[in-house]
């Protein structure tokens, strides 16, 4: 291990889910670790401050509210926000974020991991200067370095932020009271998040699509169902939508948002809200970081690429997370910046096929979660595909905790009975996800689910469910091919 006080094993720049994961596991692997972060007064990146972590915390406070309202009768007329102040929520919020903020500082040293604030900027491929907040700089030197500066939303082209009626998803998550009307501008899981977070308060929500569909990537079952939430609780989705103008009209007392969308692109529309929210892609934070001083390469989109064992072109710099574009989940950055430390070390952690099977799980109401292949990319790849699912209205803790809205989707090899992907909307569907990707990662097929003994009534008997439907499909279409065939 190195020596001199400015000399480390490992520099860190970003303190988010790749950084932290990163620092911590060198840190057990007797590294000199140092981790740099930009925010005067924060640690975890947007994990822990605008993303994960509070849209989460709301969610859950949300949630709560809203199955309250659903299960008993004498609460279904009444407005959450007739009770509930969003004060109420944020204080909520805060308090987690306190506690987790405290516990990454607690983590990081406990492992002896050293904190520096400032903006670090590459001078050579084992050098990183520090610009602090008053101006100072100071030069540090490791073996390695590990970029995990994340990722931003820039800003809108066609309409400006105010923080007042017009917002990001900082300001958005300090609000203090709970809106009456509220326009989403995004593609995003971020966008239909706070939309089904903010309807499940009482909020009258739309959602302006830039894209022909929302979220795409979703298995088509799964698109399928979403729209029904949607449509449960009356969330207006424009696709294809471009703003024209957002002007506030003190007459009406709201915010007008002009724009187009399909069917008739161009009709010129108009919505009154109260608060607009810009929920849009966000790009990698690589500016200013000095990879022109290295050999480091960005792709087509600004992401900065890497091999394998998240290594860049050049041997002593490796990134992970949003900055490699790969993915926004934080799940999937945890694992990154873990498999980068040890890739630095020699460990061979990295698992080609395991590593295909970090699932993404949606905190909406209620949620979304997959693995593996949908359908339409099982077909894609060659595979003889069949599928089973099972509604929420057929699983019987469904009935008992009064949420029918929700479908689990087994893609699987006809064949063989090889499990292939697993795609879940409903309530605990980020919980239920790891069961299939369990199974999914030891090879095994949905027998299993037909031959398991599970806890009843739980959300998990939808697993054997959708196991019995796709096998009970699949042995009336071999039928009909014997028959097709005498």
């Amino acid at each position: 291990m190195s020596t001199s006080s400015n000399h480390y094993d490992l520099i860190v720049l970003g303190s988010g889910p790749a950084g932290y994961s990163c620092a911590v596991q060198a840190a057990k692997m007797n590294q000199r670790v140092v981790v740099v972060e930009a925010q005067r007064d924060e640690l975890g990146g947007t994990w822990i401050h605008t993303g994960t972590v509070p849209s989460k915390a709301l969610k859950e406070a949300a949630k709560t509210i809203f199955k309250f309202h659903n299960q008993f009768g004498d609460e279904k007329g009444r407005k959450p926000f007739e009770r509930f102040q969003m004060e109420d929520l944020i204080q909520y919020k805060s308090s987690i974020l306190e506690s987790k903020g405290q516990k990454i500082m607690d983590d990081l040293e406990g492992y002896d991991v050293q904190i520096i604030r400032g903006h670090g900027t590459l001078k050579d491929p084992q050098t990183l200067e520090v610009t602090h907040a008053d101006g100072s700089k100071s030069t540090l030197q490791a073996t390695h370095i590990f970029l995990a500066t994340g990722s931003r939303q820039p800003l809108p082209k066609t309409f400006e932020l105010n923080g007042t009626t017009v917002l990001d998803i900082r300001s958005i998550l300090t609000l203090t009271h709970i809106p009456r009307r509220l326009t989403i501008v995004g593609n995003t899981v971020n966008a239909y998040e706070f939309a089904t977070i903010f309807a499940s308060l009482g909020t009258h929500v739309a959602i302006l699509c830039g894209k022909p569909e929302l979220l795409s990537f979703l298995d088509r079952r799964i698109k399928k169902e979403m729209r029904r939430v949607l449509d449960h609780l009356d969330i207006r989705l424009f696709t294809s939508a471009t703003i024209d103008h957002i002007t506030k009209n003190p007459l009406r007392n709201c915010t007008e948002v002009g724009f187009h969308s399909e069917p008739d692109l161009d009709r010129l529309q108009i919505l009154e809200t109260d608060l607009v929210l810009h929920a849009g892609s966000t790009i990698p934070n690589t500016e200013g970081l000095g990879l022109e001083h290295v050999g480091v390469e960005l792709d087509e989109k600004g992401a900065i690429v890497v091999n394998e064992g998240y290594q860049t072109a050049e041997p002593t710099i490796y990134a992970a997370g949003d900055v490699v574009g790969t993915t926004s989940f934080a799940s999937a950055s945890f694992v990154q910046g873990y498999l980068a430390a040890c890739h630095m070390q020699g460990d061979e952690a990295f698992n080609a096929e395991q590593n295909q099977l970090v699932p993404y799980g949606i905190y909406s109401i209620p949620e979304i979660a997959g693995v593996g292949l949908t359908e339409e990319e099982a077909h894609a790849r060659g595979f003889d595909v069949a599928v089973g699912r099972a509604k929420y209205k057929k699983v019987t803790q469904a009935d008992v905790s009064r949420t029918e809205l929700g479908v689990l989707k087994l893609v699987f090899e006809k064949t063989s009975h090889k499990l292939l992907g697993v795609h879940i909307l409903g309530e605990h569907a980020t919980d239920l996800i790891h069961t299939g990707q369990s199974v999914m990662g030891n090879g095994g097929t949905i027998d299993y689910f037909t031959q398991s003994v599970m806890n009843y009534p739980t959300f998990s008997e939808a697993y054997r469910l959708a196991a019995f439907h796709g096998l009970n499909r699949l042995e009336k279409h071999l039928k009909l091919i014997d028959t097709s065939q005498d």
